[in-house]
């Protein structure tokens, strides 16, 4: 049975605050555990006044401190931004307080802009080192060496289990070579999906781990009790990736009527290659969408990642969402 899991990006709506994003990301998490949703991830951007998680090993110790028993964790954690020891410390001490329950996703683009890179004092150079950062993040948060002379403390000996997110073949390259579980960014990123999935089980090595492939595909999902519904609430990503074209990037706008007279026609096509993996529309709809989609991809987990600007909204999409999977995995197959 394919699993559900929420990717949150801690959205700022227009009119509201960043500590107004935190409080309905715990709100949504704890909707999610209750609907029993696999996992809950965050993911690091700095310099986005419509994204609230920059300081993302803090928001999942808020989000994991307010939930009982889902899995919380980063996707991801761009790691050329970080010292792997850093992280080391930062995710040992999260898995301390909530051991058996963080997950560590971890992505080699720097999430922002070249600016916003060295106000963080990192060199755009650092990126070519993902491979090796990924090795010595993995040592440190493992058992304690003969002869180690630093270790991460917290961190040593609690065994984070390490994802590897990506949008190319590069992540898929690199999963498969350390034998770690692998996302794909298929909800902004989809034209590389399954050449990536092919390149990470073809050439998957076993490793302490993991004995064998674990592909997570990243979808969009907006659920509504009609189709209209859904179409106007999905007018909201559209905006946002129109802007993000436009190098406007703001707060979470709310839906419009008509979409039609925000976007160009060149917006759209654009925007609409993007959002290739986005599915909108009622439960049934949904699950008309997602049953081939995960037929396709042979998806061992869907993290659904779901721009809405009402938070009721966005609530009872995920309830709706969490309907479909039962119905999915109820059928041959089973989802």
């Amino acid at each position: 049975m394919t699993k559900f899991s929420v990717l949150d990006l801690a959205p700022v709506r227009e009119g509201s605050t960043p500590g107004d994003a935190l409080r309905n990301s715990l709100d949504l998490a704890q909707h999610a555990e209750a609907a029993g949703y696999n996992r809950f991830w965050l993911a690091e951007h700095h310099n986005m006044i419509g994204i609230a998680s920059a300081a993302t090993a803090v928001a999942i110790g808020y989000v994991a401190g307010g939930t009982s028993h889902m899995r919380v964790g980063a996707g991801g954690i761009m790691l050329p931004n970080h010292s792997p020891l850093v992280i080391a410390e930062q995710f040992g001490t999260l898995a301390s307080l909530y051991p058996g329950r963080i997950d560590l996703g971890l992505g080699r683009a720097p999430g922002t802009d070249q600016q916003t890179l060295r106000a963080l004092r990192r060199h755009p150079a650092n990126a070519e080192n993902f491979p090796q950062d990924v090795l010595e993040l993995q040592a440190l948060l493992g058992p304690l060496q003969p002869g180690q002379v630093i270790q991460a403390v917290p961190g040593t000996d609690t065994n984070v289990p390490l994802w590897i997110l990506g949008s190319s073949l590069f992540g898929a390259q690199l999963a498969a070579m350390l034998g770690l579980p692998y996302a794909f960014a298929s909800h902004f990123a989809p034209e590389a999906l399954m050449p990536a999935l092919q390149t990470y089980r073809e050439n998957f090595r076993p490793s302490e781990q993991l004995d064998k492939p674990y592909a997570m595909v990243g979808v969009s999902v907006i659920a509504a009790e009609t189709a209209a519904e859904a179409r106007y609430l999905f007018t909201t990503p559209q905006q946002q990736f129109t802007n993000m074209f436009r190098g406007t990037r703001g707060r979470l706008r709310p839906p419009i009527d008509d979409i039609e007279s925000f976007w160009t026609p060149v917006e759209k096509m654009r925007v609409s290659a993007m959002l290739a993996c986005a599915f909108h529309g009622t439960a049934d709809g949904i699950a008309e969408q997602l049953a081939p989609f995960i037929a396709q991809t042979g998806a061992d987990e869907l993290m659904v990642a779901c721009s809405i600007y009402d938070h009721s909204a966005r609530i009872r999409s995920y309830e709706i969402l969490a309907e479909v999977q039962r119905t999915l995995s109820c059928q041959p197959g089973g989802g």
